[in-house]
């Protein structure tokens, strides 16, 4: 961070000073240490609790939906927000009953909220933005959107004043189409780009989810034809260019009650072998991961169909069971293809195996990106069974242990999600052996259970013996924006009646959620990739930095820095 800036935020929380967090347990694995955060913060109507972070932290606040972005254009005005000529706020009225929102025009109460998912940081020289005559320095931070129409990308300026601390980078790609709504983020230093996520739904029967590359001044191309389409979100380098990326489409619920709360897995992780690192449009090797189970036979989509707890998905999230895994081969070479790969249906079609929306994953550092964590989202509804929940209903984090050269690994459970810990998104390691999983629980399981969470693991513990428990280190709260929208979404009809100009339905999501924790040094080149380096945050360099969103309401990104133990 420029010196201007740490002071700047530093003084917004009252700080005189940055304490160090980091423990050097061994030379080789430097860690945090955070306190445990008891309890995690509850919803109510009406009721706006403030993050709860561990003694040891403190956040800074980098951009909120609100602020304004540096060079406005194609319906983007602000940071999270469209610009519909709805309010950002909703308006409230003199009335005989004391107050009601207004609305006119067939506009909504309040603007679309765009919900600026994955950070990725960098540190870079020679950066532009609107402002020919200005100085952006070399610290920024990258996020697609979620939300809205078009999606979009945007850079947080680390070191700017807050005129020029965001700025729009694109709203297209280079044919003029409308980028989709975004999810996950990736810098590739073998392409020199910066690759987007989207886990668009079907449109005709065609998934519209796919990976998009950047250039980092905003010149976007569509990789649907070279990596093809799936409602994909988490999106990785190993050591060699290759990509990994987790897709999240949710399945149907087939079952009758009172398991028809369960979902059937039906989303799969896919690695990439580009024929050219340098340049991912030339195509290449499209593959799926397959689980066999204890009897040497493919888990598939088939055996996911079969019931709500199939043995061999008990298998899969089964503490001390190792199955076997197998990369297969779905597409030979897609710089040949006519049309773009379907990569989930033939994924399918090759007996790969679905799991409960995996989202996030990352190569564990130190262990020469043979290691690989990943997680399951589960099904976000408490209502599930004890037979669902033993399948990974609530969640799950897996550990995939690989050979570079070779296509077979195996797969074990790390983390049987439950009420407490679970509907787990993404992830990020603070150190050698500490994997942060953060959750996205939902509306539905807010109310049932509690607001969402951030864990922290270690992967030398078993989680199997119940003393080992993770740390909680956010206890998320909500923000006024968020609580309003709640309320809102749920009075929406009654408040706004058909028929028009009334537009139906409420179209912003509730409850905030954790989304884009992020720890990197920002290194662009190909030593920079995650899982190289052991991260090291906290530490006086400041080279190590980590960042998370409270995604909907205010959408708001912050970093988390070390707490001053200065008096």
């Amino acid at each position: 961070m420029h010196a201007g800036a740490r002071r700047l935020a530093i003084g917004l929380l009252g700080a005189a000073g940055i304490a160090t967090l980091v423990v050097a347990t061994s030379a080789a694995d430097p860690t945090v240490r955070f306190s445990n955060v008891a309890t995690a913060n509850t919803k109510s109507p009406g009721y706006d609790p403030p993050n709860i972070l561990s003694p040891q932290l403190q956040e800074v606040e980098w951009a909120r939906g609100a602020m304004a972005v540096e060079n406005p254009g194609s319906g983007i005005k602000a940071y999270g927000y469209d610009d519909d000529g709805s309010p950002f706020v909703p308006v409230i009225a003199a009335g005989t009953n004391g107050g009601n929102l207004t609305v006119s025009g067939g506009r909504h109460p309040e603007a679309q909220k765009t919900e600026p998912d994955k950070n990725t940081y960098l540190v870079l020289k020679g950066q532009h933005g609107a402002d020919p005559a200005y100085n952006y320095g070399t610290h920024f931070l990258f996020q697609g959107h979620e939300a809205g129409s078009p999606g979009y990308i945007t850079r947080i300026n680390l070191d700017a004043d807050g005129k020029h601390r965001v700025t729009l980078l694109a709203t297209q790609d280079v044919n003029g189409s409308k980028l989709p709504t975004i999810d996950g983020s990736t810098w590739d230093p073998w392409a020199q780009q910066l690759l987007f996520t989207s886990e668009a739904g079907p449109s005709g029967g065609v998934s519209q989810g796919g990976v998009w590359q950047s250039t980092l001044g905003g010149k976007v191309v569509n990789l649907q034809r070279s990596i093809g389409r799936a409602g994909m979100e988490g999106i990785q380098n190993d050591d060699q260019g290759n990509l990994y990326i987790e897709e999240d489409v949710g399945g149907g619920s087939p079952f009758a009650a009172p398991d028809n709360r369960a979902r059937v897995p039906n989303s799969f992780v896919f690695r990439v072998i580009p024929n050219d690192a340098g340049d991912l449009t030339k195509g290449g090797k499209i593959q799926a991961l397959q689980v066999l189970d204890q009897n040497g036979n493919p888990i598939t989509q088939t055996v996911a169909n079969s019931g709500v707890a199939p043995a061999p998905y008990v298998q899969l999230h089964t503490y001390g069971t190792k199955l076997k895994t197998k990369w297969i081969t779905i597409v030979a070479n897609s710089g040949t293809a006519a049309t773009d790969p379907d990569d989930a249906a033939l994924a399918r079609v090759a007996g790969a195996t679905p799991f409960k929306r995996p989202e996030n994953g990352l190569f564990q550092p130190g262990s020469k990106f043979k290691d690989y964590y990943f997680d399951e989202t589960g099904d976000t509804n408490a209502d599930i069974t004890a037979a669902d929940a033993s399948v990974g209903g609530f969640g799950s984090l897996f550990h995939l242990t690989q050979s570079p050269t070779s296509d077979n690994g195996a797969i074990e459970l790390f983390y049987l999600g439950d009420a407490t810990h679970a509907a787990f998104d993404n992830v990020a390691f603070f150190g050698g052996t500490q994997l942060a999983a953060v959750e996205d629980r939902g509306d539905t399981l807010h109310g049932q259970t509690a607001l969402d969470s951030a864990w922290l693991y270690d992967t030398t513990a078993n989680y199997a013996r119940p003393t080992n428990q993770p740390i909680r280190f956010i206890a998320e709260g909500r923000d006024p924006s968020a609580t309003l929208d709640s309320a809102i979404s749920g009075v929406y009809g009654t408040l706004f009646p058909a028929p028009p100009p009334n537009p139906p339905g409420f179209y912003n999501d509730g409850d905030n959620e954790i989304t884009g924790i992020h720890v990197s040094d920002g290194d662009p080149t190909k030593d920079g990739v995650l899982g190289a380096k052991l991260p090291k945050p906290f530490q006086g360099n400041g080279r190590w930095r980590a960042f998370w969103t409270q995604q909907h309401g205010d959408n708001v990104t912050y970093e988390l820095i070390a707490r001053s133990n200065d008096d």
